[in-house]
């Protein structure tokens, strides 16, 4: 019979060998957000009026310009001069000094922007994560900083729109400048705008326009007939700003964090 100590020591060399180098998630970066219900601003009779998510972690902080440089460093096909068209245009990176260089202007604590869907999910599915769902991340937004629903206050309804209506800062302060919520998480409102995994289901085409009531609605001014909520005026400025967006799109108040499943 074969030493069952030998054994164990020889699955946990291999193991090492496996994993090592290979980036870790570091769960105490990231809250758990509990299991809810969270409601599309739109519905139709295709669309669920009210729709199960199950728990999940978040990070705290949106990923830095710090956090972005190590991944392309590692990852060279995502650096400014390798991306493909395909993936990112123009804008990408653009106030970074050069390939692995953020320049003088650039904080490194600050928000990562003028990045893609494509760049962001590339990033979390690097480091064994991946985006949140718009469901998701509503969810975890709906928090102000005392309660899990922060929409039934409105100081902190009127907090954001005060926040919607600024132009974006040149210089972007470091994560964590904004307050925390319920679920001890920062600047999911205050900062920067963030993708999410499943941004383009808020897009409508021309061709769609005639296709329900509830297309018509989104470009008119009765925009607001058809919603579920039509006193929630953050939601109509999120879903007007993804429908916005393609895949390869960067902008400089766009950012990401990522999300990972509860196993």
């Amino acid at each position: 019979m074969k030493n069952p100590i030998k054994i164990i020591l020889l699955i946990l060399f291999s193991s090492f060998f496996i994993f090592a180098g290979k980036p870790q998630t570091d769960i105490s970066r990231m809250s758990l957000i509990p299991a809810g219900i969270y409601t599309p601003l739109y519905v139709d009779d295709t669309t669920d009026q009210n729709i199960n998510v199950e728990s999940f972690l978040i990070d705290k902080y949106p990923v830095t310009n710090k956090e972005f440089l190590k991944f392309v460093t590692e990852n060279p096909k995502w650096r400014k001069s390798e991306v493909s068209k395909l993936f990112a245009d123009d804008s990408y990176l653009i106030y970074w000094k050069n390939d692995t260089e953020l320049g003088p202007d650039v904080n490194p604590g600050a928000p990562v922007t003028n990045i893609s869907w494509f760049a962001a999910k590339a990033f979390a599915n690097y480091y064994g994560k991946r985006l949140p769902s718009t469901a998701e991340w509503e969810l975890a937004a709906r928090a102000d900083e005392k309660s899990a629903n922060g929409y039934k206050n409105p100081e902190y309804v009127s907090k954001i729109l005060a926040w919607y209506s600024e132009p974006t800062s040149a210089s972007l302060p470091d994560v964590g400048s904004s307050n925390k919520n319920f679920y001890e998480v920062y600047d999911m409102l205050g900062l920067v705008w963030e993708w999410t995994s499943d941004f383009f289901n808020a897009l409508v085409t021309g061709e769609s326009r005639g296709n329900s009531g509830i297309d018509r609605n989104l470009f008119c001014g009765s925009g607001s007939v058809g919603a579920t909520d039509f006193t929630n005026y953050p939601a109509f400025m999120r879903f007007a700003f993804r429908s916005s967006l393609k895949g390869n799109y960067t902008t400089s108040n766009l950012g990401f964090r990522c999300a990972k499943d509860i196993k």
